[in-house]
């Protein structure tokens, strides 16, 4: 039985042969496709001395094997990121990209990467000039402060600037922060590790959940460089706790002559008490507060891309921008766009209908009940209740809004209707919660309307069969 399975399996000559490899052939190498097609054939003989089926449905060898490559290739070398719509309710979601560009910066970073640019040349006298001189100037108009550079993400913001005014530093190498603030960032990154891996010599002050202006007053030493104030950006500690404001801690480095820097982290420039959210710290106010510079991120509450942003005095900027590992960390021409692009939103005043993540916080209940009850008209499927939306991405936590939320009880199990909408030419991404089914309007972008009808349709036609 082994050996006629065996012998069922065509040879690579045979398959490279069929139509749907050979329309492979057309648009990829023979030697790419030639190795998928051993690695599927590999893959069947294993199965088969396993003594598992090499196929498995009522189609020939090749046919099945043929498929599996095809699959395989677009799978591979298909588009990537696919495009998802995110019907989660979670508007910063970090698994789907977290935050959707607005039209003009995703056209600044198309044009930026199929073109020629100004982005390190000086139209005026022809001479070379410097990339981070034009997002400088942006960061100034938006914020307040007197320059800023952008690097690749908030993170490396940190290691460098930390590296730049302590770790380079044969004295003068020691940074205090708060225990409470010494915090894990993500992916299991840790605050004090950046802060160790930068030069500087950490110095914890406080308590977990107590800190005061008192305690970093009491630990600056001839070796003390900086100041590390840590906004909670990604968790919440309540009950009996203290933390001292931004402007006691500038008190205390002018007292002392040595710069406070403060990681705001989502990087708000809004007041978020507008949406019925509570008060985030913007950056504006870390900068006003007199922080010699403020470091945030901008895909979060920015609404742009992945970047880390650095705003602050011109000597401290200077100083962070000219040290060796601002190279390694130095960001791409296509995010520098976007970035310049996003903040020119802001400027005019039309972050609620430029930047998606602004649109989406900003929506009104009626308008997202509209467009659930429009899902449900058109499809038949569910059952339209009051629900709630999340920030998510690390801003915000804990904090929602009230939202409308089309709702899919599956007796055959949630799972499964999930998966098929995921299936669909735009896979929807939804949640389940208390075994139903929920899509939540919010985070569909306007123009994605059509694709959860159209998955909805789908899934249920699939329940049936």
């Amino acid at each position: 039985m082994t050996e006629s399975a065996y012998r069922s399996l065509p040879s690579v000559d045979a398959l490279l042969q069929r139509e749907e490899i050979v329309a492979l052939l057309r648009d990829f190498s023979h030697d790419a496709v030639t190795t998928l097609a051993r690695d599927v054939l590999s893959g069947a003989r294993a199965a088969i001395k396993s003594g598992r089926a090499a196929v498995s449905d009522d189609r020939s060898p090749g046919e099945q094997l043929a498929a599996q490559i095809v699959e395989r290739a677009e799978r591979a070398w298909g588009a990537w990121p696919n495009t998802v719509v995110n019907a989660t309710g979670v508007v910063l979601h970090t698994n789907l990209g977290r935050a959707p560009l607005n039209v003009d910066a995703a056209n600044a970073a198309a044009a930026s990467a199929s073109n020629y640019s100004d982005l390190e040349f000086d139209l005026a006298i022809g001479q070379r000039g410097s990339r981070n001189a034009h997002i400088s100037d942006l960061l100034a108009q938006t914020t307040g402060a007197e320059a800023g550079i952008a690097v690749n993400n908030n993170a490396s913001g940190v290691l460098l600037t930390l590296a730049a005014v302590a770790g380079s530093a044969i004295e003068k190498a020691e940074v205090i922060v708060s225990r409470g603030e010494a915090v894990e960032i993500g992916g299991g990154f840790r605050i004090p590790d950046v802060m160790r891996q930068s030069g500087a010599t950490v110095i914890e002050v406080g308590t977990t959940n107590r800190t005061y202006a008192a305690d970093y007053d009491a630990a600056v030493t001839p070796n003390t460089a900086a100041i590390l104030k840590v906004h909670p950006s990604n968790f919440t500690v309540e009950g009996f706790t203290h933390v001292p404001e931004l402007t006691e801690l500038v008190e205390v480095g002018n007292k002392h002559g040595i710069p406070v820097i403060n990681d705001l982290g989502s990087g708000c420039l809004v007041d978020t008490r507008k949406y019925g959210l509570e008060h985030e710290p913007t950056v504006q106010d870390s900068v006003a507060a007199g922080a010699s510079l403020t470091l945030f991120s901008g895909d979060k509450l920015l609404g742009g891309p992945q970047a880390g942003l650095v705003a602050g005095e011109r000597m401290w900027v200077d100083l962070v921008s000219k040290h060796p590992l601002a190279r390694a960390v130095r960001i791409d021409k296509m995010t520098l766009s976007a970035i310049a692009a996003t903040l020119v939103s802001y400027l005019k005043g039309a972050h609620e209908c430029e930047i998606p993540i602004w649109a989406m916080i900003s929506a009104s209940e009626s308008e997202l009940t509209t467009r659930a009850e429009k899902w449900r008209s058109e499809t038949g499927v569910g059952v339209v209740e009051r629900g709630r939306s999340a920030i998510g991405g690390g801003s915000l936590p804990g904090q929602t809004l009230p939202t409308t939320l089309l709702v899919i009880d599956v007796e055959t199990g949630p799972d499964a209707f999930a998966a098929s909408l995921r299936e669909g030419p735009v896979a929807v991404v939804a949640r389940i919660e208390n075994d139903r089914v929920l899509l939540d309007p919010r985070t569909v972008l306007a123009d994605q309307d059509s694709a959860v009808i159209e998955a909805l349709i789908y899934s249920v036609d699939q329940m049936k069969r």
